[in-house]
This record gives structure tokens, C-alpha cells and sequence, in this order.
């Protein structure tokens, strides 16, 4: 069952990664797109960090409760942000998406990592 908390933290990671990754490399209309929203662009490189960092963190099980709370937040923030327009079925739909992945952070909040994880290494080594 160790395996399965492991795949499950890199299919919560895996989006984030992917997504932060990509930012880099549209730097310009995604800093339009925050500002669209009242996100100040400056705030690009800060969430462009959590994106990469805090789900590397995850995938490796590393300060593990930590990132998924850090991953928590953010989620519900970008849903709370981005995605409130309900009259738009697709915006509803990732608002969904969004509290779902949040439901997923909490688990691992909760749960913490286990077997294959950093957290579990070093807690076994002290």
C-alpha cells in the first residue's frame, strides 16, 4: 500500500509541475492573465516557485505535511481567484477540479508520507 501513497502524491504533483514548468515559458500572458484578475504580476515568480517546489517536495517526501499544506492554500486560492465565475459551466467545473486536489492535499496532511518518502528515511535513521 506504500506504493500506492507514493504514485498518489506524484498524480497530486504531477499537474502543478507540469503547469509551473510551462509558466516559464509564457511568462508574458500569464502575468496578463493574473493582472486580468487583480493578481498583481509581480506575484508571477512567487507562484511560479510554489508550483515547482512545493510538488517536488511531495513527490519525494520531503517536509511533506508542510507542502500539502503550502499546496492546500494555494489551491484554494487560485479557485477562490480564478475560478468563480459559475455562470461559465467550465469555470464551475474547475473550481470543482481545484477543491478536489485540495481534498487530495488534505489527505496527505493528515496522513502524512510513509515508507517511500524522505520523511520516513530520515525519521528511521535518527
Amino acid at each position: 500500500m506504500h506504493i500506492i501513497e507514493l504514485i498518489g502524491r506524484i498524480f497530486l504533483s504531477t499537474l502543478f509541475l507540469i503547469e509551473g514548468i510551462g509558466k516559464l515559458f509564457t511568462q508574458e500572458q500569464v502575468i496578463t492573465y493574473m493582472e486580468d484578475y487583480g493578481v498583481p504580476g509581480i506575484l508571477f515568480i512567487p507562484a511560479v516557485v510554489v508550483e515547482i517546489l512545493f510538488p517536488l517536495l511531495l513527490i519525494v517526501g520531503y517536509k511533506t505535511k508542510l507542502a500539502a499544506s503550502v499546496m492546500t492554500l494555494f489551491t484554494l486560492t487560485v479557485a477562490i481567484i480564478f475560478h468563480t465565475d459559475f455562470g461559465d459551466g467550465m469555470q464551475l467545473i474547475f473550481f470543482l477540479k481545484d477543491l478536489a486536489i485540495a481534498g487530495g492535499f488534505m489527505i496527505v496532511i493528515a496522513c502524512g508520507s510513509n515508507k517511500f518518502s524522505l520523511d520516513h528515511f530520515l525519521k528511521s535513521n535518527s
